[in-house]
This record gives C-alpha cells, sequence and structure tokens, in this order.
C-alpha cells in the first residue's frame, strides 16, 4: 500500500514539475495567441482611431455585412481569395519537396560537404523578407545584375520588368517561398531519418537492396507519416499565407495578384484606416482557419487512427 503511494506522489511531484517547465511557454501562448482575441470586439464597432472605444458608434454585425453587400468590396474580397487559394494550392501541391530534399541530402556521404549544403540553404530561412527583397531588387531590377548583363551580352535591347510586372506573380512569390523554406522545412524530415531503425536497412542491404530500393522501401514509408501530419496542418492553414513577403513584393503592378489575406487585411486596417473592417475579415478568416483544423482532425482521425490535436 505504501509503496503504490510512493509511486502515486512520485507521479504528482513528476506532473507539477513538468506543468512548471511548460508554464512559461503557456504564458507566452496566451499572450500572443489568446490575449490579443480581446481586440474581435472592434469589429462591432465604427471605430476611428485614435479615439477610444467608448467613444465611437456600436453597429452590430455592419462590417461583416457590408462584405457582402458591397458589390465592389465582393469583387475585391473575390480576387483575394482566388490569390489566396493559388498561392496556398501551390504550396500543398509542391509540399513533397522538402521530403525529396531531406532524401537526397540523407544520401550525400560526404560529410563536410553535406554540411556546407545543408547550412546555405537553411540559411534563408532566417534572412528576413526585407532583405530578400533587397537581393531580388539588386538581381532583377530595371538596373539590376541580371538586366544588365543581358544587355551587355546583347541578349535583349530592353530591360526585363521582372519586379514591376503582374506576369507570373504566383510562380514568382512560390520560388522565393521555396528557396528560403526548402533547407528548413527538410530539418524535421532530416531528424525523421535519423530515427529510422537501423536495422531495416541492414536487413534491406542483406537481401542485396541498392541505394533507390533502400530510399523507395525504407526511408519514404517511414516519413510519410511526419509528412501527412505536416500536410494536415498545411491544409488548416490554407487561407493563413502570411503577410511579410507579399508585403514587400507588392507594388502597384502586380497588386491585383498577389494581394492575399494577410495582406489585404493589413492594406485595409492601416492604408484605408479601416479597422473595424479589418477586424471582421480577420475574425471570419480566424474561424475558417479553426473550422479547417478541426475538419482536418476529423479526417485523421477517421484515416489514420490517430488525432493531429
Amino acid at each position: 500500500m505504501s509503496v503504490s503511494k510512493n509511486v502515486k506522489n512520485g507521479h504528482s511531484k513528476r506532473g507539477k514539475q513538468l506543468f512548471l517547465l511548460t508554464l512559461p511557454f503557456l504564458v507566452l501562448v496566451f499572450a500572443f495567441s489568446y490575449f490579443p482575441l480581446h481586440g474581435w470586439i472592434y469589429a462591432f464597432y465604427d471605430y476611428k482611431a485614435p479615439l477610444k472605444l467608448f467613444q465611437t458608434d456600436f453597429v452590430g454585425l455592419k462590417w461583416f455585412k457590408l462584405l457582402f453587400a458591397n458589390k465592389m468590396q465582393l469583387k475585391q474580397l473575390g480576387q483575394v481569395m482566388q490569390n489566396t487559394f493559388a498561392m496556398s494550392t501551390i504550396g500543398i501541391a509542391t509540399s513533397f519537396l522538402p521530403v525529396l530534399f531531406a532524401i537526397l541530402l540523407n544520401e550525400i556521404k560526404c560529410t563536410p560537404f553535406k554540411k556546407i549544403v545543408q547550412t546555405l540553404t537553411t540559411i534563408p530561412n532566417f534572412i528576413s523578407w526585407v532583405l530578400v527583397y533587397s537581393i531580388a531588387f539588386n538581381l532583377l531590377s530595371n538596373t539590376g545584375l541580371v538586366n544588365t548583363l543581358l544587355q551587355e551580352w546583347g541578349i535583349t535591347d530592353s530591360v526585363i520588368n521582372f519586379l514591376d510586372s503582374d506576369k507570373h506573380t504566383y510562380l514568382a512569390m512560390w520560388l522565393w517561398g521555396t528557396w528560403k523554406g526548402l533547407g528548413w522545412g527538410a530539418i524535421m524530415y532530416l531528424a525523421a531519418i535519423a530515427g529510422i531503425d537501423q536495422e531495416l536497412y541492414e536487413a534491406a542491404k542483406v537481401d542485396g537492396a541498392g541505394r533507390f530500393k533502400l530510399m523507395k522501401y525504407i526511408t519514404i514509408p517511414e516519413l510519410m507519416p511526419t509528412f501527412f501530419v505536416l500536410l494536415m496542418l498545411s491544409v488548416a492553414n490554407f487561407i493563413n499565407n502570411g503577410m511579410d513577403q507579399y508585403y514587400v513584393f507588392q507594388n502597384a503592378f502586380n497588386k491585383e495578384h498577389i494581394q492575399v489575406l494577410d495582406l489585404y487585411v493589413y492594406n485595409i486596417g492601416m492604408a484605408g484606416s479601416s479597422l473595424s473592417l479589418a477586424t471582421a475579415i480577420s475574425m471570419m478568416k480566424s474561424i475558417v482557419s479553426v473550422t479547417l483544423l478541426v475538419f482536418v482532425n476529423f479526417v485523421s482521425k477517421k484515416t489514420r487512427g490517430q488525432s493531429i490535436i
């Protein structure tokens, strides 16, 4: 009886220690993810900065109705949703690239070269989008390196508007995003590869399996659970493209196709000075995101027998 009680007390003490370890992170999550939700109240007022909230008029669902009542607003929102869906679909369709890159990187046998490749492909993730645009501007602007070389080599007589153009906007944003995040996205898969039981490889080699068969029948199947979990989380964040990348690359020429939902909310709230309308759109976006997450979690439970949340 005393042994059982000691074990129970030990578990209780261990649980308290783990809770105290996670408490700072729970506080940060609450401070940056849950506490700001009180700002949703602005969606029900006709707020004008810098007035205090009680100095403005309560308008109820006015801003939500405006989204669907104003034809011009609805048309613009439709284009924004098209951009958002296009960017997200391209991202999900190419989500296998970090898996492929991790597998190929793992096959490099020269350790120094492998470390150099991994470092060079991971560093861009830590470069801000402002600096990424600076790189793009110096390379691809009308007076940039690429246009200068093309004209000096006689390949073209006039400048090519790489940045000041609305052509291939989706492709350009995907390429910059892939360059910046490919190496970082592969890290989790490299960790998963490191956790694969090496006896599987040894047994397959004894049976005569070569490098490609090891990848096909062992590495890829072992990575699929990790891939599907991350894929489902990507689907749950389908309308959350982020804003930084599109904000720095937007201009008067490509604004129609580069403006995703997050950037649209920012432009309405800050540039358009309609904070209440921006809050209403952001509120609806959050509700849709949570709904998608619940749906994806339900699908995961039914298909894989495991919940992701």
